[in-house]
């Protein structure tokens, strides 16, 4: 898609709209793992329960998964510079009030206001990395590098989150944000152009709608067993098939769904991060409220998993580049499911060895899974459209993490008769613990199903009717609905 941009930019300049790109994408990745370690302090604090812990990680991913590709294409139509100081700003002013809030309730809306901000960054920063490195080799290692930062936050989450709970308080978690988002906002405007695209997207409040509905009421209905939400989340379900593919240029493109890759990835990637989001809750509330750890020496304990994660996401890129996503995929779905099925089945958490064993294979699989989804998602799409098959991948994470914490924790709270009774919570989480080996099955049956010939012909007949269709409508046509 042509842009609208600035002179080309010396190199030292394109490194520090990667470094200020990296700054962005560090803040968000790690504010999710920091806040898993510091849960049982907050929930001592606050006297929350269960679902109130739930909600504290849910709201963030719920509202980043629902505003995720209208941040995107708003970005492409007003400026993504414009866009992304402003997504500084609101995580910056989120991050602030979080750590002031007196309660659980307003922890939970300044959360919102956080991920309202963070749904600015990610996917506006990739748009800014893009347009800025056009030279397709030095984009490709822009991305890996920006892509990298999701390993650092996670091996550095755990051990910095438990360190400031231990030392100052759980609220210290959210003020790291402050300083790097402050020099975020400021290195952007002072380095990074203004850029737009010269025919975006048209906006789709209804099917934006739509989407939160769905997103919003179908968690609801799980963490708090409320069958009316439940129905709500099918209305809306409903309302997003028959109206998206009346529109020219959908929230949604449902026809994307006819390539297998794509809809592999998609699956993939609500799986794999649905299974990491229950890990991490199940995990984060055993090893304190359980075994008596300090926030410190339960994010060293979990260091495994994340260090894993470290060192093979970039292995899982270079295997994708070499051989493509089949091998990570099959790779990622075993050790996935061999990470969690000790603790389904053996009660891995009562022993050490077993315990550290499962983390590592775990952070093996999930460091394997993350560089093929994106992958896989635009195999054989369109170059117009390999944008908007991306977004829809990031969307899909946000939601198997919001996923996950809501059907593991329901599952934990509907068998647990007290947080601190090693006997009780391991009985508890063993139905949390078989639906994430399941989710590793998924990924490993799906990938293997999804990235073979087969596969790759419904992606090239895709792209082939896409670009067809394309071609055909002429460009600013009218939508077919309003």
């Amino acid at each position: 898609m042509p842009e609208l941009t600035s002179a080309p930019l010396s190199r030292d300049r394109k490194r520090v709209v990667l470094a200020i790109c990296c700054m962005s994408l560090l803040i968000v990745s790690l504010d999710n793992t920091v806040l898993n370690v510091a849960l049982p302090a907050m929930q001592r604090d606050l006297h929350a329960s269960v679902s109130g812990l739930q909600w504290t990680i849910d709201a963030y991913t719920l509202v980043l998964a629902s505003l995720l590709m209208f941040a995107g294409s708003t970005a492409d139509r007003i400026g993504r510079r414009k866009v992304f100081v402003t997504g500084l700003v609101l995580f910056t002013l989120g991050s602030l009030l979080c750590s002031l809030a007196p309660s659980l309730e307003t922890l939970v809306v300044f959360r919102m206001i956080q991920a309202v901000g963070g749904s600015m960054l990610n996917p506006v920063a990739m748009s800014i990395i893009t347009n800025t490195f056009t030279e397709p080799a030095a984009r490709a290692r822009a991305i890996g590098l920006w892509g990298g930062v999701v390993g650092v936050s996670m091996a550095a989450g755990p051990v910095v989150g438990g360190l400031l709970v231990d030392s100052v308080g759980w609220r210290a978690v959210f003020w790291i944000n402050l300083p790097v988002g402050l020099a975020a906002l400021l290195l952007t405007l002072r380095y990074v152009p203004e850029s737009k695209a010269t025919m975006p997207r048209r906006p789709d409040p209804v099917g934006q709608l739509l989407v939160a509905a769905f997103l919003g009421s179908l968690t609801y209905a799980i963490i708090e067993s409320s069958m009316p939400f439940g129905g709500v989340a099918l209305a809306s379900l409903a309302g997003l098939l028959l109206y998206e593919p009346r529109r020219r240029e959908p929230l949604i493109d449902l026809r994307f769904f006819r390539s297998a890759p794509f809809s592999g990835a998609t699956i993939i990637a609500v799986c794999a991060f649905a299974a990491l989001g229950g890990f991490l809750f199940l995990n984060t509330l055993y090893l304190q409220n359980v075994r008596g750890l300090s926030a410190l020496d339960a994010g060293l304990y979990m260091l495994p998993m994340a260090s894993m994660t470290l060192v093979f996401a970039p292995l899982s890129g270079r295997l994708v580049g070499a051989r493509g996503p089949r091998l990570p995929l099959l790779i990622a779905g075993t050790a996935m499911a061999a990470g969690c099925l000790p603790f389904a089945a053996l009660e891995a958490e009562t022993h050490d060895p077993m315990l550290f064993a499962g983390y590592v294979v775990f952070g093996i699989g999930f460091g394997m899974v993350n560089a093929p989804i994106t992958n896989t998602a635009v195999s054989g799409m369109p170059l117009s459209q390999a944008g908007v098959a991306s977004a829809v991948a990031s969307t899909s994470r946000q939601i198997g993490q919001t996923l996950g914490v809501a059907v593991v924790g329901a599952v934990l709270a509907a068998g647990v008769g007290t947080l601190s009774r090693t006997e009780d919570f391991v009985a508890a989480s063993r139905g949390g613990y078989w639906i994430m080996t399941g989710c590793g099955l998924c990924v490993l049956l799906v990938g293997a199903l999804t990235s073979g010939t087969w596969a790759r012909g419904t992606a090239e007949r895709t792209a082939r009717r896409l670009e067809a269709e394309e071609t055909q409508t002429p460009a600013g046509a009218a939508s077919a609905s309003p």
